[in-house]
């Protein structure tokens, strides 16, 4: 069956595995997720237990969440792309290496900002979660603009799905400004070089429901209760 990427909006860090999907070429549809309220609910808990995007219907039917998982089984999907390796290669190693930083300290430093913009508080706390956050962010900047370099691409001379999921959470600070990019050279050459790229631009016309052209296999998408129904009928 035709794979399906479960994604949430506003923003959701399943926004890199639109990327990736596309860059795969193979088909693929997504469902459209409302956060927070449609994606904590006992509906899509039946697909994901713990209330979270993405989730990847995969070709076998198998649900499967956290978004390195999901790009290491698009990547096995694309071996010989250059988009990920072989396992046991050291180039798998190298990538599986970045998207774990990516995974948890990149993502990781803008949670306390999340925080503090979704829940609200007192003054005091507001600013202890602001000022947290973004120190975190600076020191993660710091340290992907040095593991970057001047290479093209995070991992070398060939874009990965490292960079697809850089771009989904790299796009969080124009939200929050805890950093100035400008400030880290490198970070912006690829943030401004991955903006314009084709698949980028067709996920963020389909987060914001514009006209979407797909580069890809995008094959159109399916509504969340109509994926449900189908549940109901198998069981």
């Amino acid at each position: 069956m035709t794979p399906i990427l479960f994604y949430g909006v506003p923003s959701g860090c399943s926004f890199g595995s639109i990327v990736a999907l596309e860059w795969l070429g193979q088909p693929y549809r997504l469902a459209r997720v409302g956060m927070p309220g449609e994606v904590t609910g006992e509906d899509y808990r039946r697909i994901n237990a713990v209330g979270e995007t993405p989730t990847l219907r995969t070709a076998d039917g198998e649900f499967l969440s956290e978004s390195m998982a999901i790009l290491n089984h698009l990547g096995a999907r694309g071996i010989g792309t250059k988009l990920a390796f072989a396992q046991g290669t050291p180039e798998f190693d190298r990538l599986n290496h970045m998207l774990a930083f990516l995974n948890t300290s990149f993502f990781g430093a803008y949670v306390p900002l999340w925080y503090a913009l979704e829940h609200g508080g007192d003054e005091a706390e507001q600013k202890a979660l602001t000022d947290f956050g973004r120190a975190k962010v600076r020191k993660v900047h710091e340290d992907l603009s040095a593991m970057l370099g001047d290479k093209p691409w995070l991992l070398g001379e060939h874009r990965t799905l490292a960079d697809a999921y850089f771009i989904g959470i790299a796009r969080w600070n124009e939200y929050h400004q805890a950093v100035d990019r400008r400030e880290f050279p490198n970070l912006q050459r690829l943030f401004d070089k991955l903006e314009a790229d084709p698949a980028v631009v067709f996920a963020h016309a389909i987060e914001d429901r514009r006209p979407a052209t797909s580069a890809g296999g995008f094959v159109g998408e399916v509504a969340l209760r109509d994926v449900l129904a189908e549940l109901r009928q198998a069981a």
